[in-house]
């Protein structure tokens, strides 16, 4: 272990956990160099698990032969391990450490639609959802409840934001996941390169012409991409226009729809077939 005791919020190699923002850690400029923080030991035990690589770690004092032991144990011996008291790093940060650790990570590489969704059976398309919680909320989701692959439109939130793993309790490390450019970089595109890769597609939304979610011919689909939209407009009508089926969750006391992340559980719920 190489510990550095934080003394001063100018040490060499803190920035990553306070000056630099969520789009330069993702440095999109040079993509293998882009980082990701993980908090809490848990979540980083479940991205250690999955192979994800720690660059250095942040924790109090009092973490090192406590909470973040057994992460320590699991790093190279030389990477940097800074640490310090919960109000200095308070500082650095902006906020109070969960459980007292952070882990800087490298972002791995991103795979094609294609490689992600080539065994796939029932994949989530996430379009244009940028609120962090419900991101973080729906792949937890999506992990428990059998969904075998997530994508992402570009305007959507990174599923490696903080706060998004944090709320995932790392499931976005669960779940293969990429992001997706439509065929022609239209929103109906998106549906073209679903169809192009065999995937019936379902937009969740309501209209005239909609189904119910419980419809037999959802579950019978041997291949269903289920898309979901914004958390305040919804998806755009040419996504509507050109899926498959329009669906909806029937609601009762006048209700018209649900918070995405909860209306994607009750989706996933609904139309997996790996049930046990």
């Amino acid at each position: 272990m190489k510990a550095i005791e934080v003394t001063s919020l100018d040490v060499q190699g803190l920035e990553v956990y306070g000056t630099l923002t969520e789009a330069q850690l993702r440095n999109r400029l040079e993509p293998e160099k882009g980082l990701f923080i993980a908090e809490s030991p848990k979540v980083i035990n479940v991205a250690l698990d999955a192979g994800m690589e720690p660059v250095s770690l942040l924790c109090e004092r009092k973490h090192i032969e406590g909470d973040a032991r057994s992460i320590i144990e699991r790093c190279p011996e030389d990477m940097p391990v800074y640490t310090g008291n919960r109000e200095l790093l308070s500082r650095l940060t902006g906020y109070t450490l969960t459980r007292g650790v952070l882990c800087a990570m490298r972002r791995p590489p991103m795979p094609r639609p294609e490689e992600v969704c080539r065994d796939a059976r029932r994949i989530v398309i996430l379009h244009g959802v940028c609120d962090t919680t419900n991101v973080g909320a729906i792949f937890r989701s999506a992990a428990a409840l059998g969904i075998d692959a997530v994508l992402m439109t570009r305007d959507a939130c990174d599923p490696l934001n903080r706060r998004a793993v944090r709320v995932s309790m790392g499931s976005v490390f669960l779940v293969p996941w990429t992001w997706l450019d439509g065929e022609d970089g239209s929103p109906a595109g998106t549906v073209v390169k679903l169809k192009a890769m065999g995937f019936l597609t379902a937009a969740m939304a309501l209209r005239q012409d909609d189904i119910s979610i419980s419809d037999p011919r959802l579950k019978e689909a041997d291949r269903l991409a289920i898309i979901m939209g914004t958390e305040g407009d919804g998806l755009p009508d040419a996504i509507i226009d050109a899926a498959d089926y329009v669906v909806k969750i029937p609601m009762h006391h006048g209700v018209d729809s649900l918070n995405v992340g909860n209306a994607a559980a009750i989706a996933f719920w609904e139309l997996t077939t790996c049930r046990t």
